[in-house]
């Protein structure tokens, strides 16, 4: 194993240790596509680690699937510390509007068109 190797080893933080042991949210209901934003003087907030990285992210609309993807960390660790932002009033977040029956059809047919 190369020095580089060794110092990546290191650093790696195991998900579990992030979330504080819990696998689910406290607050329930966010999806991938769920829009997250930081709140008005949340990057002012003394945090550390992901959670100051979450909130630096989400100073404009971002997804939670972006947001995952921005700090490096799978889906359902996103999920747990976004939903602890949340409820710290320091993230907020909004659903978009569901895509009608009518639009899926639609995309459904042209993808069995290809």
């Amino acid at each position: 194993m190369s020095d580089g190797e060794a110092d990546e080893d290191a650093l790696f933080v195991r998900p579990f240790i992030m979330t504080g042991g819990r696998a689910a949210p406290v607050q329930d209901g966010l999806r991938l596509e769920t829009l997250v934003a930081a709140a008005p003087g949340a990057a002012a907030a003394p945090l550390a680690f992901e959670p100051g990285r979450i909130v630096a992210l989400c100073a404009r609309p971002t997804t939670l699937a972006e947001v995952a993807a921005g700090i490096g960390v799978p889906l359902g660790v996103a999920k747990v510390l976004i939903a602890d932002l949340v409820v710290d009033g320091l993230l907020v977040c909004r659903q978009p509007a569901e895509i009608p029956l009518h639009v899926l059809e639609r995309i459904r047919d042209h993808v069995r068109a290809l």
